[in-house]
């Protein structure tokens, strides 16, 4: 492309060269030749003028007298009726001569001779500089190719690497623009492509990861369920009870499943829109977490606000409290105390533990990827988050000591009205 480009612009010079440098010099050429035969004319002019000025007086017409009218170089012929011819200088010699001659009113005729060494030196200067220009004009040209070559091919190479970067899985946009509207254009176009591939690959890798995450949590209580099962095979209604509350697990192990999946392809925003009692899924997590604590000699209490309506989705909501339970139970310590209290046009529940809390250099940033201050994956608070975002819902630290984390949730128009006339009370497991 480099040379087919080179060749182009090229080849453009020098056919503006051809057209314009040759009438040109052409032209040039018959100007020389006319500006001289015009010197020559003058000077038979003028010494025809001397001619008669001579024989107005009636002195003798000689070459001595009248010499000085010619130009140097020059050769002149005078002839007048009954006098010898007279000649000025040295007769020129060359096949091409400029010559002039003028004739007075008594028969007197004058002429002059000049050789065309002049005119060709000046066609030669003239042809050797319109040379020079063509020449400059033709490596100008060459330069300019060249460098508007590197300056298209440049960035195609680099589109082509940008390509290829993103077949390889590297799909960093590289932000880099060339100043040509055309090349800028699918620059962006790849840079937009590269950005969107980021995304999906960061989506597809968030999908295996949450899913990883969130389903040890139900598979965890899973497990403590059915461990039960075995150690209580003695009594029938206590096996068929927790085989019961065995099987709600797996469906909300499903529900946890396919709420990730729904995450990952809803672009839209929170989908949640129906009501449901808070107080069923508190107190199923609850049922499926205070023996696992009184087992590490804890307790887990509920206080606060009761028979109230969210909007939401339960299974997400039990997900996150399951998950801020979880985090207590791993991570701090004393009484866990599940609080309802309504705040505003919101319900919040909080988690709160009497463990050492979160440590200050954190703060919020617990809610991030991959942050963690005991050493664990760093996952669950930002799901957590995450989970509770996409459901209307917000996920927030309250308090660092003792740790508090607050679920707001949307009230339900009928619970907001009928709020003022219940009341709170607690409760121990």
């Amino acid at each position: 492309m480099k040379r087919r480009m080179i060749n182009s612009l090229l080849g453009v010079v020098l056919v503006v060269v051809a057209v314009f440098c040759v009438p040109l010099a052409l032209v040039e050429k018959q100007s020389i030749v006319n500006n001289a035969q015009n010197r020559v004319d003058a000077a038979a002019v003028r010494l025809l003028g001397l001619v008669e000025t001579r024989l107005a007086a009636d002195e003798p017409v000689t070459g001595e007298r009248i010499g000085s009218g010619v130009v140097e170089g020059d050769y002149a012929e005078i002839t007048v009726p009954g006098q010898a011819l007279v000649t000025i200088g040295q007769r020129p010699t060359g096949a091409h001569l400029l010559t002039a001659t003028e004739t007075g009113p008594h028969g007197e005729t004058v002429t002059v001779e000049q050789s065309s060494r002049d005119v060709d030196r000046d066609t030669a200067n003239m042809l050797l500089l319109l040379g020079l220009v063509a020449l400059l004009a033709v490596l100008a040209a060459v330069a300019l190719a060249l460098w508007q070559a590197r300056r298209l091919t440049r960035p195609l190479i680099d589109l082509a690497e940008t390509a290829e970067r993103l077949g390889s899985g590297d799909p960093r946009p590289r932000d880099r623009r060339y100043g040509v509207p055309e090349l800028d254009r699918v620059a962006e176009v790849l840079d937009a492509s590269a950005e969107r591939i980021g995304r999906m690959l960061t989506a597809e890798r968030r999908l295996a990861a949450d899913a990883s995450h969130q389903l040890r949590t139900p598979l965890t209580a899973l497990s403590m369920r059915l461990e039960e099962i075995t150690a209580l095979a003695h009594q029938p209604e206590t096996v068929r009870e927790e085989a019961t509350i065995a099987l709600q697990q797996v469906e909300r192990l499903t529900d946890v499943v396919q709420r990730l999946l729904t995450n990952q392809r809803d672009t839209h925003g929170p989908t949640a829109t129906r009501g449901f009692d808070l107080d069923e899924v508190i107190k199923q997590q609850v049922g499926e977490w205070s023996a696992t604590l009184r087992g590490r000699g804890r307790r887990l209490v509920t206080e606060g606000l009761s028979h109230v309506t969210a909007t939401g989705t339960p299974g997400t909501v039990s997900q996150v409290l399951a998950t801020l339970i979880e985090n207590s139970l791993m991570h701090g310590g004393g009484t866990v105390t599940v609080r309802v209290r309504p705040s505003g046009s919101s319900v919040v529940v909080e988690v709160q533990d009497e463990g050492a809390g979160v440590p200050a250099e954190l703060g919020n940033r617990v809610f991030e990827r991959t942050v963690s201050g005991r050493n664990s994956t760093g996952i669950g608070l930002a799901v957590a988050r995450d989970l509770a975002e996409a459901d209307g819902g917000r996920l927030e630290l309250l308090s660092l000591k003792p740790p508090v984390f607050a679920l707001f949730l949307p009230r339900t128009a009928d619970d907001q009205r009928g709020s003022l006339a219940r009341g709170g009370g607690a409760a121990e497991e």
